[in-house]
């Protein structure tokens, strides 16, 4: 309803006190409050870019909010994820943030939907909402968004973060670029790491994420220049925007349905492929490490591929530390040969994974190995709780 019948609108008398440094803006008014109060925003995502953009949004006076997600809320999630506090811990995400919204705006009407967004029920939910925020964190749900968007002609507020670094735009807007115009085709599967593994600084997500709450109330009031058309980077460390012109393909496929995301990303292909590599590798249980470390056996060469701040949080005693990216240039496959002198290789990192693929280009170079099922945070939570997870 970004054209509401602003005659149908009023403001109860709390709201006039409440939204007074609104009313007397002249870009706002009376006029752009009752459209902020008949507005229907979906935010797709409740973590990083999520908590920000919904605090911002119900303070404003946004009338109607949509939230999409099925995850729960992990001590890990706090640095950053502002809306969850303490003791939402192990709760689900959207009923904190419902929570925490209705603290800070009792009137706005909050609509939960604790679900995975999928290619079967986006339309549905989209097709209620006037502009879609996404706070996702994948290349499938961003893929999966924005077609959704442009089959429905809905905004899509635009952001995503990594370590020290964000970026922001707004697709699908008067005629400007979506995001394949941004990303045509997606990056192979695991070339772009995660934050789990590559870390973020928890004042970024806050950054950009108001950033996204700026874009959709400016969309709402139709104030000013949205970011449609121009894609805004930001770099924590330099404390530096920058700004690249973004312009629709003019060759680009047409979106004429949903399809399998996960399939597009490849990424059912690489589960399929590490499944299948992990049933042809060697695995082994903490408990059996420690009972190998335990006993008086000097036949192994146990190493640690996760990064040289990781090794320095927690490590397990006797691992030799070759981060994988050094396996994969090439200088740590020569450091295993030099180190392994005929002896077993075991290999471990944070959760599995990565050990997997460092023992995947290790094999490749004739030297198998076993993965430490569960990495150092199984160590932790079955072998040693002084050891911290992180």
């Amino acid at each position: 309803m970004l054209n509401p019948n602003l005659d149908a609108i009023q403001l109860e008398k709390d709201e006039y006190e409440r939204y007074s440094r609104h009313l007397i803006l002249p870009e706002v008014g009376l006029d752009g409050q009752k459209r902020l109060k008949a507005a229907r925003v979906l935010c797709i995502g409740t973590g990083g870019l999520g908590s920000p953009l919904l605090l911002y949004l119900a303070a404003a006076g946004i009338g109607h909010l949509g939230i999409v997600d099925f995850d729960i809320v992990d001590s890990s999630n706090l640095q950053r994820q502002v809306i969850h506090g303490t003791s939402w811990v192990g709760k689900p995400k959207i009923e904190s943030a419902k929570n925490r919204i209705l603290e800070i705006n009792p009137r706005c009407q909050v609509e939960l939907y604790p679900t995975r967004l999928s290619a079967a029920n986006a339309l549905e939910i989209v097709a209620q909402y006037d502009i879609v925020v996404d706070g996702t964190d994948n290349f499938p749900t961003r893929y999966l968004v924005n077609d959704a968007c442009v089959l429905l002609n809905k905004p899509n507020v635009y952001g995503s973060i990594f370590r020290f670094e964000g970026q922001a735009t707004v697709f699908n807007y008067q005629d400007g670029p979506n995001y394949r115009d941004l990303y045509p085709e997606p990056p192979p599967p695991g070339l772009v790491p995660s934050c789990a593994e590559g870390g973020v600084l928890g004042i970024l997500p806050g950054i950009i994420g108001v950033i996204q709450a700026t874009e959709t109330i400016k969309i709402i009031l139709g104030q000013g220049t949205t970011l449609s058309g121009r894609l805004l980077l930001f770099n924590a460390l330099d404390m530096k925007f920058r700004e690249l012109r973004l312009r629709p393909n003019p060759v680009r496929p047409v979106i004429q349905e949903l399809i399998d995301y996960e399939e597009f990303c490849g990424i059912s292909q690489a589960k399929a492929e590490e499944a299948k590599q992990m049933a042809e590798m060697q695995e082994m249980t903490v408990t059996e490490l420690k009972q190998l470390l335990d006993s008086d056996a000097d036949d192994y060469l146990l190493i640690d591929v996760r990064n040289p701040n990781e090794y320095e949080i927690a490590r397990i005693p006797g691992a030799v530390l070759i981060p994988l990216p050094e396996i994969e240039n090439g200088g740590g496959v020569t450091k295993v040969k030099e180190l392994l002198n005929g002896h077993r290789l075991i290999a471990h990192c944070k959760m599995g994974g990565r050990s997997a693929k460092a023992l995947g280009i290790l094999s490749q170079a004739g030297i198998p190995g076993i993965n430490v099922k569960g990495g150092i945070n199984a160590w932790s939570l079955e072998v040693d709780p002084a050891v911290p997870t992180y």
